[in-house]
């Protein structure tokens, strides 16, 4: 898959009461739901982001390189000491968290100006909208993918799932999951745990062990692992069939 190469999976994502609309700043890619179209609302809030970041990786190339727990300056702006005490958190490094971390700053940058967003970027979902949501879990050619979904109840908070594979796309991965799904408040930790825990996730049999694993760090609210026709799932969350094509 190409940077911007055509994400299938999109054409699942469906909310008739929202506005769709796709933004794309350089590798950043996102599909963004809301009230109403806010394009450049939202390009302005993925530049600023990517500067933050940018800038941080110029004054600090290993931010990019490391595979191992980081640690920010305390003046560092917000998106970088995310993602930094996020990939502390799980045993990972900062940009484990990268694209749950975009996506959560641009969505809570949009919730000045809709009262309902969601934003996905590459898989990982940044949720403010009332009443249950359903996520769809894609996991490659796993016999579960879209199959099975995580379906939840946040109230009026918003609240994040993102999920890390070793077997689809092009995000690193030291695991062979096909999907390890993490639910918290916080999207950059939700990314970074969802990457640590599928770096443990050898085989089929592992799903368990994973699911150990990301249950025991605080702020995590419930995940799902699966691993060809094998899956666990704890915390805050149901899982659900999917029937037809449901976002």
């Amino acid at each position: 898959m190409t940077a911007h190469g055509e994400r299938t999976y999109r054409r699942l994502m469906t909310d008739l009461e929202l506005a769709a609309f796709r933004v794309v700043v350089k590798e950043t890619d996102l599909l963004i739901q809301a009230r109403t179209p806010l394009p450049e609302a939202a390009r302005e809030l993925i530049l600023k982001c990517r500067g933050h970041i940018e800038r941080c990786i110029a004054d600090h190339p290993e931010f990019a390189r490391t595979l191992s727990p980081w640690t920010a300056d305390d003046w560092a702006p917000a998106i970088v000491r995310e993602m930094a005490g996020a990939g502390q958190k799980a045993g990972v490094g900062p940009m484990a968290a990268v694209a749950g971390a975009v996506a959560e700053f641009v969505g809570r940058g949009l919730l000045d100006l809709s009262d309902a967003v969601v934003v996905e970027n590459g898989g990982d979902l940044f949720i403010r909208k009332p009443g249950p949501v359903t996520v769809g879990i894609y996991a490659g050619d796993s016999p579960l993918s879209l199959k099975v979904g995580v379906r939840l109840d946040p109230g009026d908070d918003p609240v994040s799932v993102c999920t890390s594979s070793g077997t689809v796309g092009h995000s690193l991965s030291m695991g062979r999951s096909d999907a390890v799904c993490v639910v918290s408040a916080s999207a950059s930790l939700a990314d970074a745990v969802a990457t640590a825990a599928g770096n443990l996730i050898q085989s089929p049999s592992d799903v368990r062990r994973a699911v150990d694993f990301a249950r025991g760090i605080g702020g995590v609210a419930g995940v799902v692992a699966a691993a060809r026709d094998r899956i666990a799932a704890w915390g805050d969350l149901e899982v659900v069939p999917l029937k037809g094509k449901k976002g």
